[in-house]
Protein backbone atom coordinates (compact mmCIF):
# COMPACT_ATOMS: atom_id res chain seq x y z
CA UNK A 1 0.00 0.00 0.00
CA UNK A 2 1.08 3.55 -0.74
CA UNK A 3 -0.04 6.53 1.30
CA UNK A 4 0.44 10.27 0.79
CA UNK A 5 0.57 12.54 3.84
CA UNK A 6 -0.90 15.81 2.58
CA UNK A 7 -0.08 17.82 5.71
CA UNK A 8 3.05 17.47 7.84
CA UNK A 9 4.69 20.31 9.77
CA UNK A 10 8.23 19.10 9.23
CA UNK A 11 9.64 22.57 9.99
CA UNK A 12 8.40 22.27 13.57
CA UNK A 13 11.29 22.56 16.08
CA UNK A 14 10.40 19.17 17.58
CA UNK A 15 11.69 17.58 14.35
CA UNK A 16 14.99 19.46 14.36
CA UNK A 17 17.94 17.15 13.63
CA UNK A 18 15.52 14.23 13.28
CA UNK A 19 14.37 14.66 9.68
CA UNK A 20 16.17 11.69 8.06
CA UNK A 21 14.99 9.23 10.72
CA UNK A 22 11.42 10.56 10.62
CA UNK A 23 11.33 10.21 6.84
CA UNK A 24 12.87 6.74 6.92
CA UNK A 25 10.14 5.59 9.30
CA UNK A 26 7.48 7.16 7.09
CA UNK A 27 8.76 5.47 3.94
CA UNK A 28 9.03 2.14 5.78
CA UNK A 29 5.36 2.49 6.82
CA UNK A 30 4.29 3.02 3.21
CA UNK A 31 4.00 6.82 3.26
CA UNK A 32 5.65 7.32 -0.11
CA UNK A 33 5.16 11.09 -0.51
CA UNK A 34 4.67 13.99 1.87
CA UNK A 35 3.46 17.56 1.47
CA UNK A 36 5.18 19.88 3.95
CA UNK A 37 2.94 22.61 5.30
CA UNK A 38 3.93 26.28 5.08
CA UNK A 39 2.22 28.51 7.66
CA UNK A 40 4.16 31.76 7.23
CA UNK A 41 6.43 33.24 4.60
CA UNK A 42 9.50 32.22 6.57
CA UNK A 43 8.06 28.80 7.37
CA UNK A 44 7.16 28.25 3.73
CA UNK A 45 10.73 29.09 2.72
CA UNK A 46 12.00 26.60 5.29
CA UNK A 47 9.61 23.90 4.05
CA UNK A 48 10.84 24.37 0.49
CA UNK A 49 14.44 24.19 1.66
CA UNK A 50 13.75 20.89 3.45
CA UNK A 51 12.25 19.48 0.24
CA UNK A 52 15.42 20.34 -1.63
CA UNK A 53 17.74 19.12 1.10
CA UNK A 54 16.04 15.86 2.05
CA UNK A 55 14.76 14.59 -1.29
CA UNK A 56 17.50 14.11 -3.85
CA UNK A 57 15.10 12.35 -6.22
CA UNK A 58 12.62 15.24 -6.34
CA UNK A 59 9.83 12.67 -6.21
CA UNK A 60 8.91 12.37 -2.54
CA UNK A 61 8.79 15.74 -0.79
CA UNK A 62 6.69 18.73 -1.80
CA UNK A 63 5.36 21.75 0.06
CA UNK A 64 2.74 24.45 0.32
CA UNK A 65 3.36 28.16 0.74
CA UNK A 66 1.02 30.47 2.58
CA UNK A 67 0.14 32.42 5.69
CA UNK A 68 -1.90 30.78 8.44
CA UNK A 69 -4.74 32.87 9.93
CA UNK A 70 -2.86 32.94 13.24
CA UNK A 71 -0.12 34.92 11.44
CA UNK A 72 -2.41 37.16 9.38
CA UNK A 73 -1.31 40.22 11.36
CA UNK A 74 2.21 39.74 9.96
CA UNK A 75 1.03 40.24 6.36
CA UNK A 76 2.62 43.19 4.56
CA UNK A 77 3.57 44.32 1.06
CA UNK A 78 6.73 42.22 1.18
CA UNK A 79 4.65 39.11 1.97
CA UNK A 80 2.91 39.24 -1.39
CA UNK A 81 6.14 39.38 -3.36
CA UNK A 82 7.88 36.63 -1.38
CA UNK A 83 4.84 34.37 -1.43
CA UNK A 84 4.33 34.76 -5.18
CA UNK A 85 8.00 33.91 -5.72
CA UNK A 86 7.68 30.77 -3.58
CA UNK A 87 4.53 29.64 -5.38
CA UNK A 88 6.40 29.59 -8.68
CA UNK A 89 8.89 27.01 -7.38
CA UNK A 90 8.41 23.48 -8.78
CA UNK A 91 8.28 21.80 -5.37
CA UNK A 92 5.52 24.11 -4.10
CA UNK A 93 2.20 22.56 -5.07
CA UNK A 94 -0.49 24.58 -3.25
CA UNK A 95 -1.33 27.95 -1.67
CA UNK A 96 -1.67 27.67 2.09
CA UNK A 97 -2.03 26.92 4.86
CA UNK A 98 -4.51 29.79 4.76
CA UNK A 99 -8.03 30.31 6.05
CA UNK A 100 -9.94 31.51 9.09
CA UNK A 101 -9.61 30.68 12.78
CA UNK A 102 -12.36 32.22 14.89
CA UNK A 103 -11.56 29.87 17.77
CA UNK A 104 -8.29 31.36 18.97
CA UNK A 105 -8.46 34.70 17.17
CA UNK A 106 -4.69 35.22 17.28
CA UNK A 107 -5.17 37.78 14.49
CA UNK A 108 -8.19 40.13 14.15
CA UNK A 109 -10.97 38.58 12.08
CA UNK A 110 -11.06 41.35 9.44
CA UNK A 111 -7.33 40.89 8.92
CA UNK A 112 -7.73 37.11 8.64
CA UNK A 113 -10.37 37.62 5.96
CA UNK A 114 -8.26 40.13 4.03
CA UNK A 115 -5.20 37.87 4.02
CA UNK A 116 -7.28 34.85 2.99
CA UNK A 117 -8.75 36.81 0.07
CA UNK A 118 -5.27 37.94 -1.01
CA UNK A 119 -4.07 34.33 -1.07
CA UNK A 120 -7.16 33.06 -2.89
CA UNK A 121 -6.60 35.72 -5.53
CA UNK A 122 -3.02 34.54 -5.86
CA UNK A 123 -4.19 30.94 -6.25
CA UNK A 124 -6.53 32.04 -9.03
CA UNK A 125 -3.76 34.00 -10.74
CA UNK A 126 -1.29 31.09 -10.60
CA UNK A 127 -3.94 28.36 -10.97
CA UNK A 128 -2.82 26.46 -7.90
CA UNK A 129 -4.96 24.45 -5.46
CA UNK A 130 -5.55 25.80 -1.95
CA UNK A 131 -4.80 24.19 1.41
CA UNK A 132 -7.38 25.60 3.85
CA UNK A 133 -7.58 25.93 7.64
CA UNK A 134 -10.91 26.51 9.38
CA UNK A 135 -11.90 26.58 13.05
CA UNK A 136 -15.32 27.85 14.18
CA UNK A 137 -15.59 29.84 10.96
CA UNK A 138 -17.20 27.55 8.38
CA UNK A 139 -20.01 29.93 7.42
CA UNK A 140 -17.72 32.89 6.81
CA UNK A 141 -15.18 30.72 5.02
CA UNK A 142 -17.90 29.46 2.69
CA UNK A 143 -19.06 33.00 1.95
CA UNK A 144 -15.56 34.06 0.95
CA UNK A 145 -14.82 30.89 -1.01
CA UNK A 146 -17.97 31.22 -3.11
CA UNK A 147 -16.55 34.41 -4.62
CA UNK A 148 -13.46 32.55 -5.86
CA UNK A 149 -14.48 28.91 -6.29
CA UNK A 150 -15.33 28.96 -9.99
CA UNK A 151 -11.84 30.26 -10.76
CA UNK A 152 -9.90 27.95 -8.45
CA UNK A 153 -8.63 24.60 -9.73
CA UNK A 154 -9.24 22.88 -6.36
CA UNK A 155 -9.25 23.41 -2.59
CA UNK A 156 -9.02 21.11 0.42
CA UNK A 157 -10.32 21.78 3.93
CA UNK A 158 -7.38 20.38 5.83
CA UNK A 159 -7.89 18.61 9.18
CA UNK A 160 -11.67 18.64 8.96
CA UNK A 161 -13.21 18.46 12.45
CA UNK A 162 -16.62 20.04 11.85
CA UNK A 163 -20.21 18.88 11.88
CA UNK A 164 -22.44 17.47 9.13
CA UNK A 165 -23.75 20.84 7.95
CA UNK A 166 -20.25 22.19 7.35
CA UNK A 167 -19.12 18.99 5.62
CA UNK A 168 -22.06 18.94 3.23
CA UNK A 169 -21.60 22.65 2.48
CA UNK A 170 -17.94 22.07 1.65
CA UNK A 171 -18.79 19.12 -0.56
CA UNK A 172 -21.47 21.19 -2.32
CA UNK A 173 -18.70 23.64 -3.24
CA UNK A 174 -16.72 20.73 -4.70
CA UNK A 175 -14.03 20.96 -2.02
CA UNK A 176 -11.76 18.14 -0.92
CA UNK A 177 -11.58 16.99 2.70
CA UNK A 178 -8.49 16.12 4.74
CA UNK A 179 -8.85 13.73 7.68
CA UNK A 180 -6.30 13.52 10.51
CA UNK A 181 -5.86 11.62 13.76
CA UNK A 182 -8.71 13.71 15.17
CA UNK A 183 -10.94 10.84 14.04
CA UNK A 184 -8.99 8.56 16.42
CA UNK A 185 -9.80 10.70 19.47
CA UNK A 186 -12.53 9.12 21.59
CA UNK A 187 -13.01 12.39 23.51
CA UNK A 188 -13.80 14.76 20.64
CA UNK A 189 -13.58 12.95 17.30
CA UNK A 190 -16.34 10.34 17.40
CA UNK A 191 -18.77 12.61 15.51
CA UNK A 192 -16.49 12.09 12.49
CA UNK A 193 -17.14 8.34 12.45
CA UNK A 194 -20.46 8.51 10.56
CA UNK A 195 -19.44 11.64 8.61
CA UNK A 196 -16.33 10.15 7.01
CA UNK A 197 -18.58 7.70 5.18
CA UNK A 198 -20.23 10.69 3.46
CA UNK A 199 -17.05 11.90 1.76
CA UNK A 200 -17.08 10.70 -1.85
CA UNK A 201 -14.16 8.86 -3.38
CA UNK A 202 -12.00 11.36 -5.14
CA UNK A 203 -12.51 13.98 -2.43
CA UNK A 204 -10.96 12.24 0.60
CA UNK A 205 -7.31 12.65 1.58
CA UNK A 206 -5.34 11.60 4.66
CA UNK A 207 -2.87 13.65 6.70
CA UNK A 208 -0.90 13.37 9.91
CA UNK A 209 -0.62 17.09 10.78
CA UNK A 210 2.50 15.92 12.62
CA UNK A 211 3.86 16.66 15.16
CA UNK A 212 0.32 17.46 16.30
CA UNK A 213 -2.71 15.17 16.66
CA UNK A 214 -1.01 11.90 17.63
CA UNK A 215 -3.75 9.27 17.06
CA UNK A 216 -5.02 8.38 20.53
CA UNK A 217 -5.90 4.87 19.32
CA UNK A 218 -2.27 4.18 18.41
CA UNK A 219 -0.68 1.25 20.26
CA UNK A 220 1.97 1.40 21.54
CA UNK A 221 2.12 5.16 21.95
CA UNK A 222 5.51 6.87 21.52
CA UNK A 223 6.94 7.99 24.82
CA UNK A 224 7.68 11.46 23.47
CA UNK A 225 4.01 11.98 22.52
CA UNK A 226 5.01 13.39 19.14
CA UNK A 227 3.05 12.47 16.05
CA UNK A 228 4.92 11.38 12.91
CA UNK A 229 3.97 10.71 9.29
CA UNK A 230 4.64 7.00 9.92
CA UNK A 231 1.52 6.94 12.12
CA UNK A 232 -0.68 7.87 9.16
CA UNK A 233 -1.44 4.16 8.95
CA UNK A 234 -3.51 4.54 12.13
CA UNK A 235 -5.61 7.28 10.51
CA UNK A 236 -6.03 4.96 7.52
CA UNK A 237 -7.19 2.15 9.79
CA UNK A 238 -9.79 4.31 11.53
CA UNK A 239 -11.09 5.83 8.30
CA UNK A 240 -11.38 2.42 6.64
CA UNK A 241 -13.24 1.04 9.66
CA UNK A 242 -15.90 3.74 9.60
CA UNK A 243 -16.24 3.81 5.81
CA UNK A 244 -16.72 0.05 5.73
CA UNK A 245 -13.88 -0.26 3.22
CA UNK A 246 -10.67 -2.27 3.25
CA UNK A 247 -7.35 -0.68 4.17
CA UNK A 248 -6.11 -1.33 0.65
CA UNK A 249 -9.13 0.32 -0.92
CA UNK A 250 -8.96 3.50 1.17
CA UNK A 251 -5.20 3.71 0.67
CA UNK A 252 -5.64 3.38 -3.09
CA UNK A 253 -8.37 5.97 -3.61
CA UNK A 254 -7.12 8.53 -1.07
CA UNK A 255 -3.61 8.30 -2.53
CA UNK A 256 -4.90 8.67 -6.08
CA UNK A 257 -6.92 11.69 -4.95
CA UNK A 258 -3.92 13.35 -3.30
CA UNK A 259 -1.68 12.64 -6.28
CA UNK A 260 -4.16 14.28 -8.64
CA UNK A 261 -4.88 17.23 -6.32
CA UNK A 262 -1.21 18.18 -5.83
CA UNK A 263 -0.09 16.98 -9.30
CA UNK A 264 2.44 14.61 -7.74
CA UNK A 265 4.48 12.12 -9.78
CA UNK A 266 4.02 8.39 -9.45
CA UNK A 267 6.66 6.61 -7.37
CA UNK A 268 7.75 2.97 -7.31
Amino acid sequence: MQLIDIGVNLTNPSFADKHPAVLDRAYAAGVCQLVLTGTSVEGSEQALELCRKLDETGQRLFSTAGIHPHSASDWNADSTQRLRSLLKEPNVRAVGECGLDFNRDFSPRPQQEKVLEEQLAMAVELQLPVFLHERDASQRLLEILREFRDQLPAAVVHCFTGEQRALFSYLDLDLHIGITGWICDERRGTHLHPLVREIPRGRLMLESDAPYLLPRSLRPKPKNGRNEPAYLTEVLREVALHRGESLEDVAAHSTACARAFFALPSVD
